[in-house]
């Protein structure tokens, strides 16, 4: 049978294609026979919104319980970092969730979360994948068979996780002193954000297995409705959305202008370090803004880069003092809670600096920017043969570039991909993705031509 390999982010295959039950069973055996090496007897599990959640979660319930391993599962779609936080809440051992995140709506994925609540750790991993089996499992017994033997229990996640999060924020006053419009892309995030705010403009906050056929990650592409009910109404809400499983995020000013994940990293620790007196490190990887450590420089803070994949930042945040943490894809992580992304906890973070200072997200962006100047940010995501992005990957590897259109190289970096920076801190980085098959092409400039003209010459340069 196909050798099972888990991506940047956990196992994600095509529905019927590589995701099957059959293919799910075995995962889910070696990931038994893991914790069963491990001493471990109590694992959390989940689905989110995608097709046939349940269906697989109850598939990989039996399989671990068939091994003696008592399963917490909870009822009804839940969100990535509701796992996480069950996690440690009820002393478990290990957390499973059912999801492919952002990925296109053909996918779906399997997850897993250690007991520290935050993702397992690389070496973990393949010591999980090199326990697959190589040959079909079977189950004995029916979910409710082993729910009546005491092996599967039912626990309330959201309920938890709302708890939680109203422990740590003023709700109340968030509601009072911020109008929010919230995107959930058909996501895990929805009930949540249902139940915590009043004041709320919801966008396709409903089951809809499919996406609408736009894959459930937060870009400026996918995010044209809340844009232009922004852009509508200026000056009246600010704009949130989140994944499929609601641990990455991105906002919207109130103009309907996105706010990547580079500049709520750059508000985070403004925040937490020149509002709140935080001190830690800043840990983020590869293909995050350098304007980041020019922050961290202000406030007297180490800043760590790892590679793409928030399993490498969790694994300093579990061993060292973290203050800010992120990806630029949206995961983003903070002191005070657990050591993973949490969409709706970065949320409530950003919420609480605006109602605590009375300014709006573009007038805390434009107080980062007094010290670390101002830039503007893309990503292109180019759908590719394989073919065509091992020839991508031959050139990169073989040919280092000094020129790019009219820019000069001053610096090259390869930790995760190769970063080419310029004049006045732009720069550009490749990077194949380790979830589908996408070629990125990232970018930093000063102005939305400069940003132009950098695609322009980098898909040039490898023959696109």
């Amino acid at each position: 049978m196909k050798k099972i390999k888990f991506g940047t982010d956990g196992w994600r295959a095509i529905i019927a294609e590589d995701y099957t039950l059959e293919n799910l069973r075995r995962i889910a055996y070696g990931t038994a026979l893991w914790m069963k090496s491990k001493s471990m007897t109590k694992v959390i599990i989940g689905h989110d919104c995608r097709f046939g959640g349940r269906m697989f979660m109850e598939e990989a319930s039996c399989v671990l319980a068939e091994q003696g391993i008592t399963v917490l599962y909870s009822d009804g779609i839940v969100s990535t970092p509701m796992i996480s936080l069950g996690v440690v809440k009820h002393k478990a051992d290990l957390g499973i969730v059912i999801t492919a995140s952002h990925n296109p709506p053909s996918y779906n994925g399997f997850k897993l979360k250690s007991s520290y609540g935050g993702p397992t750790i690389p070496s973990e991993i393949e010591e999980v994948e090199n326990l697959i089996p190589d040959h079909p499992v079977e189950i004995q017994k029916s979910f409710s068979e082993y729910f009546n033997s005491g092996l599967i229990h039912l626990v309330l996640l959201e309920n938890d996780y709302l708890a939680h999060v109203k422990t740590h924020f003023n709700i109340q006053r968030i509601n009072e002193k911020v109008n929010i419009a919230y995107d959930a892309m058909f996501g895990a995030g929805q009930n949540a954000m249902k139940k915590l705010f009043t004041n709320i403009k919801l966008f396709h906050c409903e089951q809809n297995p499919g996406f609408n056929n736009t894959p459930p990650e937060p870009i400026s592409k996918n995010l044209n409705e809340i844009s232009q009910f922004l852009s509508s109404n200026p000056g009246k809400y600010t704009g949130v959305a989140h994944d499929g499983d609601a641990d990455r995020v991105a906002m919207l000013d109130d103009n309907g202008n996105i706010v990547d994940s580079h500049h709520i990293l750059l508000l985070l620790l403004h925040y937490l370090a020149g509002y709140k007196k935080m001190t830690g490190k800043v840990v983020v990887s590869f293909s995050v803004t350098n304007k980041l450590k020019i922050l961290a420089d202000h406030y007297g803070l180490q800043t760590d880069i790892t590679k793409i994949g928030f399993k490498y930042i969790a694994e300093k945040m579990i061993k060292e003092d973290v203050l800010v943490a992120g990806e630029e894809s949206g995961g983003l992580a903070i002191k005070g809670h657990i050591p993973e992304r949490d969409g709706v906890w970065i949320a409530l973070t950003i919420f609480e600096f605006m109602a605590e200072t009375g300014k709006s997200l573009m007038e805390l962006v434009q107080e980062v920017y007094q010290i670390v100047g101002s830039f503007v940010y893309d990503r292109l995501d180019l759908k590719l043969s394989e073919v065509q992005i091992q020839t991508v990957k031959n050139i990169l590897s073989t040919k280092k570039f000094d020129q790019f259109g009219n820019f000069k190289v001053l610096n090259y970096e390869n930790i995760d991909g190769d970063k080419y920076y310029f004049d006045k801190g732009s720069w550009i980085m490749y990077r194949a993705s380790g979830t589908e098959p996408v070629l990125r092409i990232y970018a930093q400039a000063q102005n939305q031509d400069e940003l132009q003209e950098l695609f322009k010459y980098a898909k040039e340069a490898v023959g696109l």
